[in-house]
């Protein structure tokens, strides 16, 4: 089902039209109600009146998560506080915060595209969802908990964390849809086995999983295991939370909200555009939001775009799934590496779990990048000889495919702690 195909179908020449609508007033909203975007645009010599089209959108500005923090707590906004019905705000950053404030508008769009993408991933009203992802400041959960609401689906408010709470309301509510980060599914699946509970006993049939960078073979790990369809949703506070794109059924990359959010892929390095079909650094900007637009925030998520037609119908903008972030890349030895690099090579071997930690030290003046990984309970061995063996095996799959030396740790299963919210894969204590 499509939710608006109205604006989900569109051509590109009336897409293209609202974005250029919408650019236009945001542009001005900001410029008049915001003393940090005004100064910056002040600096470049640009007007509102220059933006007449969404191809002037590369004469704008960038936003970078500082300039949140450095306006805060709401010098970024354009609406008195008396306008503004929620706030929410980062969590987990050293410092400061970063804030964002949502007027009803802003809360109406944003439970508008949550309930697009759980169209997409094929989530009906007569679903139950069981929304494990954290409430409170973070946006993931209520973010998913009103786009529920509002199609008319039945939502368990349960937040994260409390398994074997979330396993029996499973079991018991006969939830059909789960919403939680990717590397908490594991986890789910893994204290299922450890209950002896079958999971195809349950009702479940898709997970909603973002909030981190995942695998294309972590997916088919948790498709295994929890015997549910795998959906990746993506989002960040700044923006909206939830919902700025997602995955439909045909699992070949996630529908961004453009009629909301405009995308655009830039170089990391020099931050000139970079055509269509080229991996880059991912671009948005709010093209409705009353509370706080954002123009041209860099979210540091490496990815690409796709804007052709979908199987699904829908002719929404695709992004591929992130292969990292441009400030989470580790520079070891003079070799870029991501986590989700790491986690590929070791999920394509069936004696190790999906559980790492990837630790960076500096010795003298060389870079050692030092894994972490929990070994299947049934190839977990005595025997040094079969464990040296599994060691090397890892060793040499990790040089091949990334080209760099890896000093590898074998631990049992459950020693690296798990938690419901974003996994924490690497520690680099370089003073760099």
């Amino acid at each position: 089902m499509i939710w608006n195909e109205t604006i989900e179908s569109s051509d590109r020449e009336q897409m293209q039209q609202i974005q250029t609508e919408r650019l236009i007033n945001t542009v001005r909203r900001v410029y008049h109600n915001v003393a940090s975007y005004r100064r910056k645009m002040q600096e470049i010599g640009l007007i509102p009146g220059d933006i007449k089209s969404i191809d002037d959108i590369h004469k704008l500005p960038f936003t970078n998560k500082s300039d949140l923090r450095d306006n805060y707590p709401f010098g970024m906004f354009t609406v008195p506080m008396s306008e503004i019905v929620r706030l929410h705000a980062s969590s987990g950053t050293t410092g400061k915060p970063t804030v964002v404030g949502y007027t009803r508008n802003d809360l109406n769009m944003w439970s508008e595209v949550v309930t697009r993408s759980l169209c997409m991933a094929g989530v009906h009203k007569n679903d139950i969802v069981q929304v494990a992802y954290g409430y409170g400041l973070f946006t993931g959960g209520l973010g998913l908990h009103y786009g529920t609401e509002n199609l008319g689906a039945t939502v368990v408010p349960i937040s994260g964390g409390n398994t074997k709470k979330q396993i029996q309301l499973l079991n018991d509510f006969g939830s059909s849809v789960i919403a939680c980060t990717p590397s908490y599914a594991l986890h789910l699946a893994e204290v299922l086995r450890e209950l002896g509970i079958e999971p195809g006993s349950l009702k479940l049939r898709v997970g909603i999983f973002g909030a981190e960078p995942w695998s294309e073979n972590m997916r088919k790990e948790i498709e295994d295991k929890l015997k549910v369809k795998a959906i990746d949703i993506y989002g960040l506070s700044e923006i909206v939370g939830p919902g700025v794109s997602c995955e439909c059924e045909e699992q070949d990359g996630m529908h961004i909200n453009e009629d909301h959010f405009y995308p655009e892929i830039v170089d990391p390095e020099t931050l000139q555009p970079l055509p269509e079909g080229k991996i880059g650094e991912l671009v948005f900007t709010t093209i409705t939001k009353e509370g706080i637009p954002i123009i041209r925030y860099r979210t540091r998520d490496l990815t690409r775009l796709n804007y052709s037609k979908c199987k699904c119908g829908r002719t929404l903008v695709r992004m591929e799934k992130c292969l990292g972030r441009s400030d989470d890349m580790l520079i070891i030895r003079g070799v870029n590496v991501f986590p989700s690099q790491i986690e590929s090579v070791l999920l394509e071997m069936s004696e190790t779990e999906p559980h790492y930690l990837l630790v960076v030290e500096r010795e003298g003046n060389l870079d050692t990048l030092n894994l972490m990984v929990e070994v299947q309970e049934q190839f977990f061995s005595d025997e040094i000889k079969q464990l040296q063996l599994l060691r090397k095996k890892i060793t040499d799959n990790i040089q091949s495919t990334l080209g760099i030396s890896v000093q590898v740790k074998l631990v049992e299963p459950k020693t690296i702690e798990r938690t419901s919210g974003k996994a924490k894969r690497v520690i680099d204590n370089r003073k760099i």
